[in-house]
């Protein structure tokens, strides 16, 4: 029964079923562990700035945010490298260097005897992100057409299960074995990552010529409705600025409700993970509701959803209530990366789609950059509930710029060949 595995078999011939389904569960595994080792270091990460000698809050704030926004600033500018690359020489060779250069990077952090060495670190990582947008880009060009939103669907579970998991473990390690060996844990789940893609990922690949590209330019003229695909890019970027505006003070926020510090980075993990469980139950069914009242209501609605659980998050008193209004902002965030992604293939051509989904990855690092700067300097400046209200106020201008985009659109009225 092994040689009928295909990446076993011996024949010379396999089925490309067969190739799928084991990339599928393949690259699943990998986003799994990837999720997890990236989710787990969270909670604690200003702790351990906080170790590395950082002692004030203004100073404690904006070293968080800089060590947050570090990585995803090199990811955008080196993206568009690595996607020319992924082209040319295939979706593995990528996923095998964000695993193995992650794994690296992340023991190395362990290691850090001071702030900067922890922001070099961070930043250098930025060179080794990908794992995900690639594994979804592979799934993506092999599973059967009218297979793919299933087989996505399916690859996300892995990432989403994985952000559950990674912060209680963090936590929980954090609390009971140290900050350090959290990290050194988690550079071994990216091994992992990387002997799962090594071993068990098939790919043949079928180099992009520059002569069959079209420029950014000739992109965006075959688009009917330009500004909504920009508009749509915008939102993208609200949505990661938003949550990461969050991340650097989330601990330190905790910290400052909370009566109990014993076990703060175990707490913290419990409320940086909550959106994850409520997400993973709302996604499904508010796509399929999108499928048939429209992914635009669905996107508007959720993100009026969320500047209201903002505003509330401003008020709250206690770690419970945030953790509460967390799992509810769950609920939210399960509807708009999958709504967002709905409308651009609704609105691109089967010919651009894959260049409209990479300028919207640009776009998405870009939030994952500024987010943590505007929740840091927010924290700094005004204090910690701050964040909340500026958030709250960008969200709320999105929402009504996603709203009178969509004012100028036929909406649904459009078929796009």
């Amino acid at each position: 029964m092994l040689l009928r595995v295909p990446f076993l078999c011996l024949r010379p011939h396999r089925s490309t079923m067969e190739t799928w389904k084991i990339n599928l569960i393949s690259v699943w595994l990998g986003c799994f562990f990837t999720g997890m080792a990236m989710s787990q270091i969270l909670p604690f990460l200003p702790l351990y700035i906080e170790q590395l000698g950082v002692t004030s809050h203004e100073s404690l704030s904006l070293w968080s945010g800089l060590v947050f926004s570090g990585t995803f600033l090199v990811s955008a500018i080196v993206a568009p490298l690595w996607g020319s690359l992924a082209d040319r020489k295939g979706r593995k060779l990528m996923l095998l260097r964000a695993a193995l250069g992650m794994a690296i990077v992340m023991m190395l952090q362990g290691f850090a005897t001071n702030v900067w060495q922890l922001f070099i670190l961070r930043t250098l990582m930025g060179l080794t992100s990908g794992y995900i947008p690639n594994a979804m880009a592979l799934v993506a060009s092999q599973v059967p057409r009218d297979k793919s939103g299933w087989a996505l669907g399916t690859l996300s579970t892995g990432q989403v299960s994985g952000v559950i998991i990674g912060p209680l473990l963090g936590g929980f390690m954090a609390d009971h074995l140290g900050l350090r060996t959290v990290f050194f844990v988690t550079s071994g789940m990216l091994f992992i990552s990387f002997l799962i893609t090594l071993f068990l990922i098939k790919e043949r690949v079928v180099p992009v010529t520059k002569a069959n590209r079209l420029s950014g330019k000739a992109v965006f003229t075959t688009l009917p409705y330009p500004w909504l695909i920009v508009s749509l890019f915008v939102t993208t970027m609200m949505i990661q600025l938003a949550n990461g505006s969050i991340s650097p003070i989330l601990t330190l926020f905790i910290r400052e409700l909370s009566s109990d510090t014993s076990n703060i980075a175990f707490i913290s993990g419990v409320i940086a993970a909550v959106p994850g469980v409520s997400a993973l139950m709302a996604a499904p069914k508010l796509g399929k509701l999108g499928d048939r009242i429209g992914a635009h209501r669905i996107l508007i609605a959720a993100l009026a959803f969320c500047f209201i659980l903002f505003c509330l998050m401003a008020l709250i008193n206690t770690p419970t209530q945030l953790g509460i209004l967390r799992f509810m902002l769950g609920f939210g965030d399960g509807a708009l990366m999958p709504a967002v992604q709905a409308l651009l293939v609704k609105y691109s051509s089967d010919q651009v789609t894959g260049r409209i989904f990479g300028y919207n990855q640009s776009f998405m690092y870009l939030g994952n950059v500024i987010g943590p700067l505007i929740g840091s300097s927010a924290s700094a400046l005004l204090g910690f509930r701050w964040v909340f209200i500026v958030t709250a106020i960008l969200v709320l201008f999105n929402t009504v710029q996603v709203w009178w985009s969509f004012r100028q659109v036929p909406t649904g009225r459009i078929r796009i060949p």
